[in-house]
């Protein structure tokens, strides 16, 4: 089956096979770069559902007991499929998805460094011992929490893919996995790795639909764990349901970040970094750069600079090597991009860049484009400002000095990324003490940290545990600890009495 070229039908895989729901609603998949239908996706029902979480349950039994050189050393075999099927699966990703062929073969590579480093597992799961006295022990082992749900975008497939599913097996859990109804076709060929590399059924289980097959994961009792990346109204949802439920939940919600430009910028090293910030992905990313804010000393400057480095990007099929921006994800998501364009205009932006129909080959006439685009004179109360976009919509905004800039960047409800671009150290530290945000960068305009570092947000960007993706937060998440007293009686001694036992502990 070649997933950049037929016609699929997705399909679910639980317990280690293939099942085709014929039976089922089904949701179109379209080419992105091309309006064309290149696939279905079925509604997956709450028994089918139910049925892959009974699967996981059944394999956890034995799973979370196989020693964990066995587990990682399915990550190890993980990582060197991957590798080698690199090309094809940012190809499968710049099909459904439609990212650019080289944003999806950066995506990939990220992910292989996120199994390479849930490969030390070993290492980041050692427990704790502690000699009490009096004979008495203590200890701490970490395990895992049993069956969890894993919920996928549409923007990442396989990111999100490395976040959850290498550390939740690694650790000894077992996974239903829902994929983006939008972008499903990277998991149907991970699965199929899976089934290469031996591991055994049900331990890893993937499950396709709409909203309601999330409600399904969420809603049964032998899920313990449920882990979501998406917009912050859904994120506030799982976290609410998964509080009462008593399940743990990593939530990874919204986001509008920030780059601050400083008079002492390098421009030339900024523009780079504003270009990949602002228009990689298409702005489909929580890292993309949405606001740019420039003090009076330079916001001329770096006004027209963005302009003129943004105009020579070239808009396009997401395949073609020589495109820098490709669509967006649907035809519903290019209106939403749209009426953002029109309402930065009715608030007052002035249209700098106006990346609306831009000009595409006939094959890409019916995609879902918008170009790099620039709403200049935005201030901090307009809804452009405050609002994500998730596309290549810029808003350029004028403020007085650094202790404007972080009072307006710190009255986002959102706090997932933000940056500043300077060579002044004062400037610099202030800006790193004082950012409300998870992740902040200097002179990088996507501050995500490299995989044995967390990722995630504050504020309205992030939910449930608060715990973080990847590297130890990961780890974190998937494990909970058990904590032991231990004390063993000698073989000869005097017996204490239960009075003498009382008088040394607390309780």
């Amino acid at each position: 089956m070649d997933y950049t070229k037929d016609y699929i039908k997705v399909r679910n895989f639980i317990n280690g096979a293939w099942i085709e729901e014929a039976a089922c609603d089904q949701l179109t998949i379209y080419n992105p770069s091309t309006g064309e239908a290149i696939g279905e996706v079925p509604c997956t029902g709450q028994e089918r559902v139910q049925e892959a979480i009974d699967a996981a349950h059944t394999a956890y039994q034995t799973w979370r007991k196989e020693s964990v050189h066995k587990r990682v050393s399915y990550l190890f075999e993980l990582r060197n499929k991957m590798k080698e099927y690199v090309e094809e699966l940012a190809s499968i990703i710049a099909v459904d998805q439609a990212k650019h062929i080289e944003d999806a073969r950066g995506e990939v590579n990220r992910v292989i460094q996120i199994v390479e480093t849930a490969c030390a597992i070993p290492m980041l799961t050692r427990g704790e011992k502690i000699e009490i006295g009096g004979g008495m022990e203590g200890q701490i082992v970490r395990k895992p929490l049993g069956v969890i749900a894993g919920i996928s975008p549409h923007n990442f497939p396989a990111l999100i893919f490395g976040w959850f599913i290498p550390y939740a097996i690694g650790t000894g859990n077992t996974i239903v996995y829902k994929a983006s109804e939008q972008s499903p076709l990277f998991m149907q060929r991970m699965m199929e790795i899976f089934q290469e590399i031996g591991l055994p059924p049900g331990v890893v289980n993937l499950v396709n639909g709409d909203y309601n097959v999330g409600e399904s994961l969420m809603a049964s009792p032998k899920v313990r764990g449920v882990c979501f990346v998406g917009s912050t109204p859904v994120g506030k949802h799982i976290s609410e349901v998964c509080g009462r439920e008593g399940k743990r939940a990593m939530v990874l919600a919204g986001a509008k970040n920030s780059l601050l430009v400083m008079e002492d910028v390098k421009m030339e090293g900024f523009i780079g970094q504003y270009l990949n910030s602002c228009y990689g992905a298409a702005g489909q990313r929580c890292m993309a750069g949405s606001v740019i804010a420039a003090v009076p000393e330079i916001y001329d400057q770096v006004k027209t600079a963005m302009i003129e480095a943004a105009q020579k990007l070239k808009v396009g099929d997401a395949t073609d090597p020589s495109v820098f921006v490709g669509p967006v994800i649907s035809q519903k998501h290019l209106d939403r991009v749209l009426e953002y364009v029109e309402l930065g205009l009715k608030e007052g932006a002035n249209l700098a860049l106006d990346g609306r129909n831009p000009q595409l080959p006939e094959k890409n006439q019916e995609g879902y484009f918008i170009g790099p685009t620039i709403l200049s004179e935005v201030t901090p109360e307009m809804r452009v400002a405050q609002e994500e976009i998730f596309g290549p919509v810029v808003s350029l905004m004028k403020v007085d000095n650094l202790d404007h800039a972080l009072e307006v960047m710190n009255s986002s409800q959102f706090g997932n990324g933000g940056a500043i671009f300077t060579q002044n150290g004062y400037y610099t530290q202030k800006f790193l003490d004082e950012i409300e945000v998870g992740m902040a960068g200097v002179n990088v305009g996507v501050p995500a940290p490299v995989p044995y570092l967390p990722f995630g947000g504050t504020k309205n960007s992030i939910f449930g545990s608060g715990i973080k993706a990847q590297g130890q937060d990961g780890v974190e998440f998937f494990t909970q600890r058990k904590v032991a007293t231990i004390k063993y009686f000698p073989e000869e001694t005097h017996q204490a009495t239960p009075k003498e036992e009382a008088s040394k502990s607390a309780f």
